[in-house]
């Protein structure tokens, strides 16, 4: 990755089409410090599909989704007061799962969509959508793996809720899990493609809005901190 100065932010990474291919196939973390680009990829374009199912609701509030109860487990209570670029992030600094497990998690999550047509990924569902099918992703694509109760911890989930996910997950896909070399390819391509004709805009914009979550964030712990000793 590349940055203006040692002090400027990840908001000023520029991601072409050529890093991210690098960065798919050979991405090492013994050279490698930051995340991997495809998570910043990754983030963006789950953002643009929640925007735009946002307004497909407002403009047919009315229209029609599954009644499938078990499509329901994703729904959070409470929305996580997390970015999705950071709540991969954060997956990322504990599980160290390589970039093929992300476009492999991506391969599910469009499969997931096609097969549950009556799903829309949502604020609500994209944090639990995204633990379990990078967990499953993981374990097909790496040899060795951590335990649901430990993706669950990274989660913010109990092992019960990680594991009622997963099973859930597998049903409704149909235990279609396998992704073979052209599909994959196919899908890198298209994550390619995403950055190549604009997206590296939409990239920046997610990076940004990561960074001004954690900005404030710190701000306000600082602030408690403060009042907390006043008091």
């Amino acid at each position: 990755m590349e940055s203006s100065s040692s002090s400027s932010s990840s908001s000023s990474l520029i991601i072409s089409p050529r890093k991210l291919r690098t960065d798919l196939y050979s991405y090492s973390y013994e050279q490698d410090s930051n995340s991997p680009l495809v998570i910043s990829v990754l983030a963006s374009l789950i953002e643009r599909t929640m925007a735009r199912n946002e307004r497909i609701a407002k403009n047919n509030p009315r229209g029609a989704l599954s009644r499938n109860q078990r499509i329901g487990v994703f729904d959070c209570r409470e929305t996580p007061d997390m970015t999705i670029q950071s709540y991969l992030e954060r997956i990322f600094r504990y599980t160290r799962a390589g970039p093929s497990v992300y476009v492999v998690a991506y391969v599910y999550i469009d499969r997931f969509c096609q097969i549950n047509p009556g799903f829309r990924i949502s604020a609500s569902n994209v944090h639990r959508l995204l633990i379990t099918t990078i967990m499953i992703a993981s374990k097909y694509v790496e040899d060795m793996n951590y335990r649901n109760s430990y993706y669950a911890r990274v989660g913010g989930l109990t092992t019960n809720e990680m594991n009622e996910l997963e099973v859930d997950f597998l049903f409704l896909m149909g235990f279609k899990l396998h992704v073979n070399v052209s599909v994959f390819e196919s899908y890198c391509s298209h994550l390619e493609r995403e950055v190549s004709i604009g997206g590296g805009y939409q990239i920046e914009r997610t990076l940004r809005c990561a960074e001004e979550i954690k900005s404030k964030q710190i701000v306000e712990r600082r602030y408690n901190r403060i009042a907390r000793v006043t008091l």
